[in-house]
């Protein structure tokens, strides 16, 4: 298969935003593709090489694809660091001087996909001394054999700026259309996916043995699942109307979830981001060695910061000093954490995903041998809201967010986000003040002290249904100076030159971001906005909702994929609970002056 066949499909993707559109050349573009390359064409439209579990990214940065466009089409370097500065697309830079290149290449071939990714792989997979100008070298090989529109998509998909405004789940739309008989199937897909935490593997199954194929896909100890997710509400008895007389309720903490992967004496750990951050807590692979007693096993716990001498529990942020490359060692003395497990998926050959939640606790109880730093999490089952109001206030003064209830007879649903889990954090119970996770997708420039830096950010929360992300406030305030010379270096990579094809915005951003970064934000209440387009019509036509005096909390949520952010549901579910809230002592005051 030829790689100018992916690159023409790419170019005609970026010239439209709208879903259906998106999917249709998708489509187009899988049934072209032949079964021993599907899984490599669904990764490049991932802008990737590999599922993220397997930590292998190409990781090409722009100064060195700018030297390689520079020695493949013998353009200074000077001029195409011009060139790119002016677009901010090192794949635009990379087509101009290839379009404008005056010597030529004696002997040149047409690329083709396997081409293109093998030479992506050795790129990825190469490090150490030399390694740098074998790079360069490798691309512009690649390069030379490039067409102008070939040499765009290659650079934008190797620096990771591939930008087609594709999410999983349009390619898994695709997919069905292409392969399994239309979206109806589209479910067992999604399913299989949520199983394996690999799309492209779930595209070559489906090709090649279509719907059986998909079905046979089964749990594997060091693949990741795709985490179940929690909705929220805002009272105990919400939370017993969904659940029915009775549910568990478990203590909710404020740490990193891992996914723990054990297969004997070997443990990996996956973040909710099935990143493989195992490197990071060398601690909590020796203590699960020693308490787990399974001997395969896939679980779930949350690892806390905590202080040793007093055993109690530190906020997140503290936790993060653990995201570092180097002295690790160092961090592990520094930042002990304790391991709470809350969940078991599989043990020793049995998937346990779809046996009901109590069954799944009672087992994990057998299979935790507690300890100092290892334990199950808290819980109990009631069916009182009293209770579990009491149960809130034990596990603050414990250190904790506050709670999650869980129905005791629903399996674990992979990937989904359902009222069988049910986040209650006392901020969402607090009249005037929430906190949400929103994913910031443009910049505004500062003035006065902030010249020269971001004065404010866009963010916007995620639309499930559309595959969206939709703007609900601006933020200013709650930066430390440290955090305002930090986020721009943060957000860099992900600078992109027109609105993301994922945006909704009416408001016009000095700079747009790709929706990649998420960050807790604190609201004092949720307005009707018509310049916001989150839960747009929604309440009121023509109106969406907006946070007031939005603030940052310190957090960026590195743990959560912007999919992850607080869904446009949630707040207009928080919106009308608010509303409520606000008009039931209002009602109140109107009978009391009528009597009077």
């Amino acid at each position: 298969m030829q790689y100018q066949t992916v690159a023409k499909a790419y170019e005609e993707m970026g010239k439209t935003t709208k879903r259906l559109e998106l999917t249709y050349l998708l489509v187009q573009l899988f049934k072209q593709t032949p079964p021993h390359l599907i899984d490599k064409v669904v990764y490049f439209t991932q802008g990737k090489l590999y599922p993220d579990y397997t930590g292998i990214e190409i990781g090409v940065a722009d100064k060195l694809a700018i030297r390689a466009i520079a020695m493949a089409s013998g353009t200074p370097e000077t001029k195409i660091e011009k060139a790119y500065q002016k677009t901010g697309d090192v794949g635009e830079a990379a087509q101009e001087a290839l379009s404008n290149k005056t010597q030529t290449t004696l002997f040149t071939q047409s690329l083709t996909v396997q081409t293109v990714y093998d030479t992506f792989d050795k790129v990825a997979k190469t490090t150490g001394q030399g390694s740098l100008d074998f790079k360069i070298r490798s691309f512009a090989s690649l390069l030379n054999n490039a067409t102008p529109l070939e040499a765009k998509y290659i650079l934008r998909t190797a620096t990771g700026t591939l930008r087609l405004g594709i999410a999983d789940y349009t390619v898994l739309d695709a997919l069905a259309e292409a392969f399994a008989g239309g979206k109806e199937n589209r479910p067992l897909l999604e399913r299989a996916y949520n199983q394996s935490s690999d799309l492209g593997a779930v595209a070559k199954a489906v090709q090649e043995g279509g719907l059986d194929a998909v079905k046979n896909f089964k749990i594997t100890v060091g693949r990741p699942i795709r985490p179940m997710l929690a909705e929220r509400l805002e009272t105990s008895a919400e939370i017993l109307e969904k659940m029915g007389d009775k549910c568990a309720v478990e203590y909710k903490l404020d740490g990193e979830r891992l996914q723990i992967h054990k297969k004997n004496k070997t443990v990996t750990l996956f973040s909710r981001r099935l990143e493989n951050i195992t490197s990071h807590y060398p601690d909590v692979r020796e203590q699960c060695i020693n308490t787990l007693k399974a001997q395969d096993m896939i679980a779930e716990a949350e690892a806390v910061a905590i202080n040793l001498d007093t055993g109690e529990y530190l906020p997140f942020q503290e936790l993060m000093h653990r995201r570092r490359k180097y002295g690790i060692s160092e961090a592990v003395k520094q930042y002990p954490v304790a391991i709470n497990f809350f969940d078991v998926l599989y043990v020793d050959g049995e998937d346990l995903t779809s046996e009901p939640y109590r069954k799944r606790r009672q087992i994990l109880q057998k299979i935790v041998a507690e300890a100092e730093r290892v334990r199950i999490v808290p819980a109990i089952t009631t069916g009182k809201p009293e209770k579990i109001d009491e149960y809130m206030q034990d596990a603050i003064t414990e250190g904790c967010e506050g709670l999650v209830a869980k129905e005791l007879g629903s399996p674990y649903r992979a990937g989904a986000r359902e009222f069988s889990w049910v986040k209650l954090k006392r901020e969402y119970r607090s009249e005037l003040m929430d906190t949400v996770d929103l994913v910031i997708v443009g910049g505004f420039h500062g003035r006065g002290k902030r010249a020269g830096r971001f004065g404010t950010y866009l963010l916007a929360a995620y639309d499930k249904d559309a595959d969206m992300f939709r703007t609900v406030t601006k933020v200013g305030t709650g930066f430390s100076d440290e955090e305002l010379e930090k986020f721009p270096k943060l957000l860099e990579p992900h600078r992109i030159q027109h609105v993301h094809a994922r945006v909704d915005s009416k408001m016009q951003a000095d700079v747009w971001f790709e929706p990649r970064v998420v960050i807790e934000v604190a609201a004092s209440e949720i307005t009707l906005s018509p310049i916001h387009t989150g839960a747009l019509d929604s309440i009121r036509k023509g109106a969406g909702l907006a946070l007031r005096f939005p603030k940052f909390t310190g957090h960026i949520r590195d743990d959560k994929a912007p999919e992850d952010a607080t869904t446009t549901k949630e707040i207009v579910r928080m919106y009308r609970t608010q509303l409520k809230k606000i008009e039931e002592p209002l009602e109140a005051h109107r009978v009391k002056a009528k009597s009077s």
